[in-house]
Protein backbone atom coordinates (compact mmCIF):
# COMPACT_ATOMS: atom_id res chain seq x y z
CA UNK A 1 0.00 0.00 0.00
CA UNK A 2 1.28 3.81 -1.00
CA UNK A 3 2.14 6.18 1.26
CA UNK A 4 -0.95 8.44 -0.36
CA UNK A 5 -2.97 5.27 0.42
CA UNK A 6 -2.23 4.85 3.98
CA UNK A 7 -2.50 8.61 4.75
CA UNK A 8 -6.39 8.21 3.34
CA UNK A 9 -7.23 5.55 5.10
CA UNK A 10 -5.30 6.98 8.44
CA UNK A 11 -7.44 10.11 7.62
CA UNK A 12 -10.66 8.31 7.44
CA UNK A 13 -10.31 6.67 10.69
CA UNK A 14 -9.04 10.25 12.33
CA UNK A 15 -12.41 12.05 10.74
CA UNK A 16 -14.46 9.05 11.85
CA UNK A 17 -12.80 8.82 15.42
CA UNK A 18 -13.85 12.63 15.55
CA UNK A 19 -17.60 12.66 14.52
CA UNK A 20 -18.28 9.76 16.85
CA UNK A 21 -17.02 10.55 19.87
CA UNK A 22 -18.09 14.51 19.39
CA UNK A 23 -21.48 14.98 21.18
CA UNK A 24 -21.93 17.82 18.92
CA UNK A 25 -22.08 15.43 15.52
CA UNK A 26 -24.44 12.99 17.63
CA UNK A 27 -28.12 12.85 17.85
CA UNK A 28 -29.74 12.53 21.40
CA UNK A 29 -29.33 8.82 22.82
CA UNK A 30 -32.45 7.59 24.88
CA UNK A 31 -31.95 7.41 28.85
CA UNK A 32 -32.92 3.88 28.77
CA UNK A 33 -29.66 3.25 26.53
CA UNK A 34 -26.12 2.47 27.25
CA UNK A 35 -23.72 5.74 27.11
CA UNK A 36 -20.66 5.43 25.39
CA UNK A 37 -17.61 3.98 27.29
CA UNK A 38 -15.88 6.68 28.97
CA UNK A 39 -12.78 4.70 29.17
CA UNK A 40 -10.17 5.90 25.89
CA UNK A 41 -10.04 3.04 23.75
CA UNK A 42 -6.35 1.44 22.71
CA UNK A 43 -7.03 2.05 18.81
CA UNK A 44 -7.76 5.64 18.69
CA UNK A 45 -5.67 7.33 16.80
CA UNK A 46 -5.50 10.34 18.66
CA UNK A 47 -5.07 8.55 22.17
CA UNK A 48 -2.52 6.11 20.03
CA UNK A 49 -0.26 9.13 18.90
CA UNK A 50 -1.03 11.44 22.34
CA UNK A 51 1.06 8.31 24.48
CA UNK A 52 4.08 9.14 22.32
CA UNK A 53 3.64 12.62 22.47
CA UNK A 54 3.62 12.72 26.27
CA UNK A 55 6.85 10.29 26.57
CA UNK A 56 9.16 11.77 23.10
CA UNK A 57 7.56 15.26 22.83
CA UNK A 58 6.71 17.39 25.71
CA UNK A 59 5.29 15.68 29.23
CA UNK A 60 3.62 18.54 30.39
CA UNK A 61 2.11 20.42 27.83
CA UNK A 62 -0.73 22.09 27.99
CA UNK A 63 -2.20 20.66 24.53
CA UNK A 64 -5.28 22.90 24.49
CA UNK A 65 -3.29 26.45 25.29
CA UNK A 66 -0.88 24.69 22.48
CA UNK A 67 -3.44 24.43 20.04
CA UNK A 68 -4.92 27.64 20.58
CA UNK A 69 -2.06 29.61 20.56
CA UNK A 70 -0.92 28.40 17.11
CA UNK A 71 -4.10 28.56 15.24
CA UNK A 72 -4.43 31.97 16.26
CA UNK A 73 -0.38 32.47 15.14
CA UNK A 74 -1.59 30.39 11.74
CA UNK A 75 -4.60 32.83 10.99
CA UNK A 76 -2.78 36.44 11.86
CA UNK A 77 -0.58 37.68 9.66
CA UNK A 78 2.35 38.07 12.81
CA UNK A 79 6.08 37.27 10.73
CA UNK A 80 8.23 34.97 12.24
CA UNK A 81 10.64 37.14 13.71
CA UNK A 82 8.55 38.76 15.73
CA UNK A 83 8.12 35.40 17.62
CA UNK A 84 9.29 35.49 21.40
CA UNK A 85 11.75 32.55 22.75
CA UNK A 86 8.45 31.03 23.92
CA UNK A 87 6.58 31.42 21.02
CA UNK A 88 9.49 29.40 18.81
CA UNK A 89 9.38 26.53 21.67
CA UNK A 90 5.40 26.30 21.39
CA UNK A 91 6.02 26.36 17.41
CA UNK A 92 8.65 22.97 17.47
CA UNK A 93 6.24 21.03 19.68
CA UNK A 94 3.17 21.89 17.76
CA UNK A 95 5.12 21.19 14.39
CA UNK A 96 5.97 17.80 15.60
CA UNK A 97 2.61 17.29 16.97
CA UNK A 98 1.12 17.84 13.83
CA UNK A 99 3.88 15.41 12.46
CA UNK A 100 2.42 12.65 14.43
CA UNK A 101 -1.27 12.52 13.04
CA UNK A 102 -1.75 13.02 9.36
CA UNK A 103 -4.59 14.89 8.61
CA UNK A 104 -4.53 16.54 11.64
CA UNK A 105 -3.55 20.14 10.49
CA UNK A 106 -5.79 20.29 7.74
CA UNK A 107 -8.58 19.28 10.44
CA UNK A 108 -7.81 21.93 12.97
CA UNK A 109 -7.41 24.54 9.56
CA UNK A 110 -10.90 23.67 8.48
CA UNK A 111 -13.54 26.27 8.38
CA UNK A 112 -16.24 23.64 9.54
CA UNK A 113 -13.80 23.23 12.47
CA UNK A 114 -16.16 23.91 15.87
CA UNK A 115 -14.47 25.14 18.87
CA UNK A 116 -15.53 21.92 20.31
CA UNK A 117 -14.04 19.89 18.39
CA UNK A 118 -10.73 21.51 19.04
CA UNK A 119 -11.59 21.29 22.33
CA UNK A 120 -11.72 17.63 22.12
CA UNK A 121 -9.13 16.82 20.13
CA UNK A 122 -7.01 18.54 23.11
CA UNK A 123 -8.60 16.83 25.76
CA UNK A 124 -7.93 13.65 24.14
CA UNK A 125 -4.08 14.30 24.17
CA UNK A 126 -4.19 15.33 26.89
CA UNK A 127 -5.81 12.68 28.56
CA UNK A 128 -3.26 9.68 26.48
CA UNK A 129 -0.47 11.86 27.37
CA UNK A 130 -1.08 11.70 31.16
CA UNK A 131 -2.13 8.17 31.03
CA UNK A 132 1.16 7.40 29.16
CA UNK A 133 2.98 9.09 32.33
CA UNK A 134 1.06 7.44 34.73
CA UNK A 135 1.88 4.18 33.37
CA UNK A 136 5.46 5.04 32.90
CA UNK A 137 5.72 5.87 36.38
CA UNK A 138 3.94 2.59 37.53
CA UNK A 139 6.30 0.35 35.61
CA UNK A 140 9.76 1.95 36.09
CA UNK A 141 9.21 2.09 39.78
CA UNK A 142 9.01 -1.53 39.97
CA UNK A 143 11.39 -2.44 37.43
CA UNK A 144 13.96 -0.09 39.27
CA UNK A 145 13.90 -2.42 42.53
CA UNK A 146 14.31 -5.27 40.63
CA UNK A 147 17.38 -3.74 38.55
CA UNK A 148 19.12 -2.04 41.69
CA UNK A 149 18.48 -5.53 43.77
CA UNK A 150 21.70 -7.88 43.25
CA UNK A 151 20.98 -11.41 41.44
CA UNK A 152 20.07 -14.09 44.37
CA UNK A 153 19.98 -11.34 47.19
CA UNK A 154 18.04 -8.95 49.12
CA UNK A 155 17.83 -5.21 49.91
CA UNK A 156 18.42 -4.75 53.34
CA UNK A 157 16.41 -3.15 54.51
CA UNK A 158 13.84 -4.15 51.69
CA UNK A 159 12.49 -2.26 49.52
CA UNK A 160 8.58 -2.95 48.56
CA UNK A 161 7.67 -2.42 44.81
CA UNK A 162 4.38 -0.23 46.04
CA UNK A 163 6.18 1.97 49.29
CA UNK A 164 8.55 4.79 48.56
CA UNK A 165 9.09 5.52 52.10
CA UNK A 166 12.13 4.28 52.57
CA UNK A 167 13.96 4.83 49.54
CA UNK A 168 15.73 8.64 48.43
CA UNK A 169 18.52 9.11 51.24
CA UNK A 170 17.07 7.25 53.46
CA UNK A 171 18.61 4.04 51.93
CA UNK A 172 21.58 2.86 51.36
CA UNK A 173 21.64 1.89 47.97
CA UNK A 174 19.30 4.79 46.59
CA UNK A 175 21.23 7.42 48.99
CA UNK A 176 24.68 6.00 46.55
CA UNK A 177 22.86 6.30 43.52
CA UNK A 178 21.02 9.73 44.25
CA UNK A 179 24.00 11.11 45.62
CA UNK A 180 25.27 14.47 43.35
CA UNK A 181 27.65 13.51 40.97
CA UNK A 182 31.43 15.68 43.07
CA UNK A 183 30.17 14.21 46.36
CA UNK A 184 31.07 11.15 48.26
CA UNK A 185 28.62 9.06 49.48
CA UNK A 186 30.75 7.48 51.54
CA UNK A 187 31.89 10.63 53.55
CA UNK A 188 30.25 10.01 56.57
CA UNK A 189 29.22 13.61 57.19
CA UNK A 190 28.09 14.57 53.51
CA UNK A 191 25.48 11.24 54.28
CA UNK A 192 24.30 12.63 57.19
CA UNK A 193 23.36 16.05 55.78
CA UNK A 194 21.97 14.62 52.81
CA UNK A 195 19.54 12.40 54.89
CA UNK A 196 18.70 14.80 57.11
CA UNK A 197 18.20 17.68 54.35
CA UNK A 198 20.74 19.39 55.55
CA UNK A 199 22.48 20.04 52.10
CA UNK A 200 20.30 21.27 49.46
CA UNK A 201 20.56 19.31 46.46
CA UNK A 202 19.91 21.78 43.54
CA UNK A 203 19.09 20.89 39.52
CA UNK A 204 22.31 21.68 38.36
CA UNK A 205 23.67 18.69 40.74
CA UNK A 206 22.83 15.38 38.24
CA UNK A 207 22.72 12.59 40.42
CA UNK A 208 25.58 9.38 39.55
CA UNK A 209 22.97 7.07 38.93
CA UNK A 210 22.67 9.19 35.54
CA UNK A 211 27.10 8.48 34.89
CA UNK A 212 28.35 5.50 32.84
CA UNK A 213 29.35 2.40 35.68
CA UNK A 214 28.35 5.24 38.35
CA UNK A 215 31.28 6.87 37.50
CA UNK A 216 31.80 10.79 37.88
CA UNK A 217 35.00 12.53 36.39
CA UNK A 218 35.32 15.96 37.78
CA UNK A 219 37.58 16.26 34.74
CA UNK A 220 35.49 15.53 31.97
CA UNK A 221 32.31 15.66 33.56
CA UNK A 222 30.65 15.12 30.60
CA UNK A 223 32.13 11.26 29.83
CA UNK A 224 29.80 8.79 30.41
CA UNK A 225 26.76 11.18 31.54
CA UNK A 226 23.43 9.73 30.41
CA UNK A 227 24.70 6.25 29.79
CA UNK A 228 24.00 4.44 33.11
CA UNK A 229 22.68 0.72 32.83
CA UNK A 230 19.79 1.69 34.39
CA UNK A 231 19.02 4.64 32.53
CA UNK A 232 19.37 2.07 29.38
CA UNK A 233 17.39 -0.50 30.71
CA UNK A 234 14.30 2.59 31.87
CA UNK A 235 14.86 3.37 27.80
CA UNK A 236 14.83 -0.07 26.48
CA UNK A 237 11.38 -1.16 29.06
CA UNK A 238 8.94 2.17 27.66
CA UNK A 239 10.27 2.68 23.55
CA UNK A 240 11.06 -1.16 22.72
CA UNK A 241 9.84 -3.90 25.27
CA UNK A 242 10.63 -4.93 28.50
CA UNK A 243 11.60 -8.03 27.31
CA UNK A 244 14.89 -6.32 25.18
CA UNK A 245 16.72 -6.15 28.37
CA UNK A 246 17.59 -9.13 28.24
CA UNK A 247 19.92 -10.92 25.30
CA UNK A 248 17.05 -12.34 23.68
CA UNK A 249 13.60 -10.53 23.26
CA UNK A 250 10.43 -12.29 23.74
CA UNK A 251 8.20 -9.22 23.07
CA UNK A 252 4.78 -10.67 20.77
CA UNK A 253 4.18 -6.56 20.16
CA UNK A 254 6.20 -4.09 18.13
CA UNK A 255 7.80 -1.75 20.42
CA UNK A 256 6.97 1.95 20.47
CA UNK A 257 10.17 2.39 18.56
CA UNK A 258 8.94 0.74 15.52
CA UNK A 259 5.51 1.67 15.85
CA UNK A 260 6.31 5.61 15.31
CA UNK A 261 9.00 5.25 13.08
CA UNK A 262 11.69 6.19 15.50
CA UNK A 263 15.10 6.82 13.61
CA UNK A 264 17.02 8.84 16.63
CA UNK A 265 16.97 9.67 20.27
CA UNK A 266 16.16 12.98 21.16
CA UNK A 267 16.88 15.18 24.08
CA UNK A 268 13.08 14.71 24.89
CA UNK A 269 13.62 11.48 24.93
CA UNK A 270 16.50 10.98 27.37
CA UNK A 271 15.50 13.83 29.79
CA UNK A 272 11.67 11.83 30.08
CA UNK A 273 13.47 8.47 31.13
CA UNK A 274 16.29 9.99 32.95
CA UNK A 275 13.15 11.80 35.55
CA UNK A 276 11.30 8.22 35.68
CA UNK A 277 14.60 6.72 36.66
CA UNK A 278 15.01 9.42 39.31
CA UNK A 279 11.84 9.46 40.49
CA UNK A 280 11.47 5.61 41.42
CA UNK A 281 14.77 6.08 43.39
CA UNK A 282 13.13 8.88 45.17
CA UNK A 283 10.65 8.61 48.54
CA UNK A 284 8.43 11.17 46.83
CA UNK A 285 4.84 9.54 46.32
CA UNK A 286 3.98 11.84 43.41
CA UNK A 287 6.14 12.84 40.24
CA UNK A 288 5.50 16.57 39.59
CA UNK A 289 7.29 18.83 37.40
CA UNK A 290 7.14 21.48 40.25
CA UNK A 291 9.07 19.31 42.22
CA UNK A 292 9.87 21.80 45.02
CA UNK A 293 12.38 19.53 46.77
CA UNK A 294 14.39 18.66 43.88
CA UNK A 295 13.85 21.72 41.92
CA UNK A 296 13.51 19.05 38.79
CA UNK A 297 11.51 21.46 36.67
Amino acid sequence: MSNNENGREYQHSFDTTLDNANPGKCGQSSALELGPRKKLAVQDPLVHHSCHFGRAIHAFCNVQGLIENRIEHMISDQPEEEFIAEGHKEQLVFLDLLKLVVGLEKHLMREDSSEEEIIHIADMFQKGANRARADNTKGIKSAVIDWITPKGQTLLPHIHHNVKAGCSFNHECTGTLLCPAGLDWSNTEIKSKLMNVQTYVSADQWPIVLYANYQYNIKDPWNGLLRSSLLVNAFKRIFTSPSSINQEPKATHSGNTQIHSMQAITKAFIAYVAMKVYFALMSAQVFSCTDLVTDSE
